[in-house]
């Protein structure tokens, strides 16, 4: 029987610009490997970073989401060509199923992962860390492993001496509150994760979310790679009942349009990632204000948060009355299977 191998790619702080919203105001989109070890990080206000990174030549960069969006499709396009089955899941993220193209051989695939990195790098000059395993999930652990631009390689007979010394925290879908429980407990590696029964899991957090934990700490994972083209957007307008600039005012109907947007995402079973809103000034020419979140969610009051975060920065400079208003989400992903991988409870 042919092995199956999974590749997961992932662009090496693809957002790695900061937004530059008029001299210090505004927060930092992203930051690179080199910026993250002064301690700047995603969401910090520029002004606090740029003081961390005083000493040093560090560059500040305006947000330009639709050349995001060209260089990922453009890289997704390569990608894509190297893939049996191939599944987007974001701008900078992907899986591959090559189970075929390299016969099931770990180090046809070794080379193959290569290949593709060389590749993604001369049609775009990005670099991008790939992890090889059997299943979707250790390929995601592997591809954090070694960054940036790393080549992980987890064949099925080292999958447990690759996850056993790694922190709990590793699991896709484990968040700060889980892992402090697991603390306490006296739990920090995925070693000692395992000497939890799937029992005591189920009673501590529910049946689904103990067992995926049950099998992640074990590197089990079933989920195929399903061919997923790039979703849109969901998008709400809505002209208002007057011309006006004010914060209250426009929160009252930017609200309620996350509402919506909230209740077809969560109808349609969907997470996002990013974060816009659109202003139709008076004389109707369009400001967009946007933002990246560091994990995909499905959350109403991180919507709600983000939103009036831009409002803030959008009115800041205000001079025109606005008209229309909307909000917008998008690098969408469809939760299926394990949907609560990226739940992150």
């Amino acid at each position: 029987m042919e092995k199956r191998i999974v590749f997961h790619i992932d662009f090496d702080y693809f957002f790695a610009q900061c937004a530059d919203r008029g001299g210090d105001s505004g927060a930092i989109a992203t930051a690179n490997y080199i910026a993250r070890n002064y301690g700047v990080k995603s969401g910090m206000p520029i002004k606090f970073a740029k003081k961390r990174l005083i000493a040093h030549d560090a560059v500040f960069l305006p947000t330009d989401f639709e050349y995001y969006s060209e260089i990922s499709q453009k890289a997704m396009s390569t990608i894509q060509e190297f893939a049996d089955i191939f599944e987007y899941v974001g701008r900078d993220e992907a899986y591959l199923d090559v189970s075929k193209r390299t016969e099931g051989d770990f180090d046809k695939a070794s080379h193959l992962a290569q290949q593709l990195k060389n590749a993604v790098r001369n049609s775009t000059k990005l670099s991008c860390t790939v992890g090889v395993s059997s299943n979707k999930l250790v390929s995601k652990i592997a591809s954090n492993f070694k960054k940036p631009d790393g080549l992980t390689i987890v064949p099925p007979d080292r999958i447990e001496s690759f996850l056993d010394p790694l922190p709990i925290r590793t699991i896709p879908g484990i968040g700060k509150k889980t892992e402090e429980k697991f603390s306490e407990m006296g739990l920090e590696t995925i070693s000692q994760l395992k000497k939890l029964d799937v029992f005591s899991l189920n009673s501590l957090f529910g049946r689904k979310i103990g067992t995926y934990i049950y099998n992640a700490a074990r590197g089990i994972d079933d989920e195929p790679v399903s061919p997923r083209q790039e979703a849109t957007q969901y998008s709400r307008i809505t002209t208002l009942k007057e011309d006006s600039k004010d914060y209250n005012f426009l929160a009252k109907d930017l609200e309620k349009l996350c509402e919506e947007i909230h209740s077809s995402i969560m109808e349609d079973n969907i997470i996002f990632k990013s974060i816009g809103i659109q202003l139709v000034q008076s004389d109707l020419s369009n400001k967009t204000k946007s933002r990246t979140l560091k994990n995909p969610t499905s959350s109403l009051d991180e919507l709600k948060k983000t939103t009036m975060q831009l409002l803030r920065e959008a009115l800041e400079d205000q001079k025109l009355l606005i008209r229309r208003i909307g909000v917008r989400v998008s690098d969408l992903s469809k939760v299926s299977g394990q949907d609560n991988i990226t739940r992150y409870f």
